[in-house]
């Protein structure tokens, strides 16, 4: 297994440093994936408290033979630069680098470019099937943690499942707090998309935009005409998302498509790792805790992989 440092994007704007693990070398061409990151400014390894699931997956696939592509996320290099771009959406904080991240491996000799998949994490799994369907263009698609749902929805029931586990006087203040973020929401797809532009959701740079054009996009709309092979994996213990609305959901639109393969993972969370607290509350505190992503979900994902 050897790491390779590369940079995705040189002659764009924003060009971004990365690392190809190539397996130990065989005669035959490599399958290969591009790893796509969760919300929010991260590194290549995906580096979440004192974790970090993309090396883990990166190390842990190619040790099976598979070929890992991960990269730093636009927004942790740029961020800066971007945050007062009112234009900003998921095409150039996400999508865009994932589809350059493919054609990179595509070019590479030693890859099987019939045999080129992506893994989205979080919201990076969200946003899989749109970045397939918009030029990715993969052999089959990993979706980890996702959701089928709006990325507004889940916030929100993240904010109520906070809410819910605070005192009295915190509730108060926060459910004000809540209410008049609930309320740019249900507007959100009345404004034209200049209006979303110049209106802030969330602190002082995150515009309506973002979350409108996004919303405009929902991965239901590309899943639901794709026959190529997708596999769906969460962890029960995962309280960033929800069973029922997150992993069931995908259950109800894809349940009974033979392309769909879906698994469901005992005492693991949102990073496919054992959990510790197992609450939205002590979130920063679960991360905190050194862990590896769980052997059983790489041995599930190389398997899947060689099957197709």
């Amino acid at each position: 297994m050897a790491d390779e440092k590369i940079v995705i994007g040189t002659d764009t704007m924003y060009p971004l440093n990365g690392v190809l693990t190539i397996p130990n070398q065989t005669h035959e061409l490599f399958p290969a994936v591009v790893l796509v990151h969760g919300s929010g400014p991260s590194n290549m390894d995906e580096k979440i408290g004192d974790n970090a699931p993309f090396k883990d997956l990166a190390e842990g696939l190619s040790e099976k033979g598979i070929a890992v592509l991960r990269y730093d996320k636009r927004t942790f290099v740029y961020g800066k630069v971007m945050k007062n771009d009112t234009r900003l959406s998921v095409r150039e904080e996400t999508i865009e680098d994932a589809l350059l991240a493919a054609e990179f491996l595509r070019k590479d000799a030693r890859m099987d470019a019939s045999k080129i998949f992506i893994i989205g994490h979080s919201m990076g799994g969200m946003l899989a099937p749109r970045i397939d369907g918009e030029g990715g263009n993969f052999t089959g698609i990993i979706i980890m943690a996702g959701s089928p749902r709006k990325l507004e929805e889940i916030l929100m029931d993240q904010n109520n499942e906070v809410l819910n586990s605070l005192n009295k006087i915190l509730k108060i203040i926060a459910r004000k707090q809540i209410a008049s973020i609930s309320s740019k929401f249900d507007n959100l797809y009345n404004l034209s998309d200049e209006e979303a532009k110049s209106t802030t959701v969330l602190g002082k740079y995150t515009r309506a935009y973002y979350f409108k054009e996004m919303g405009e996009h929902p991965s239901v709309d590309y899943l639901n005409g794709l026959d190529k092979p997708v596999f769906i994996l969460q962890g029960e213990k995962d309280f960033q998302i929800s069973i029922e609305k997150d992993f069931n959901g995908y259950k109800k639109l894809l349940g009974d498509r033979p392309n769909v393969t879906f698994k469901l993972y005992p005492n693991l969370n949102h990073l496919f790792m054992p959990s510790v607290y197992g609450e939205i509350l002590k979130a920063k505190k679960e991360y905190k805790v050194a862990q590896h992503v769980d052997q059983q979900v790489i041995d599930d994902i190389s398997d899947w992989i060689f099957s197709i």
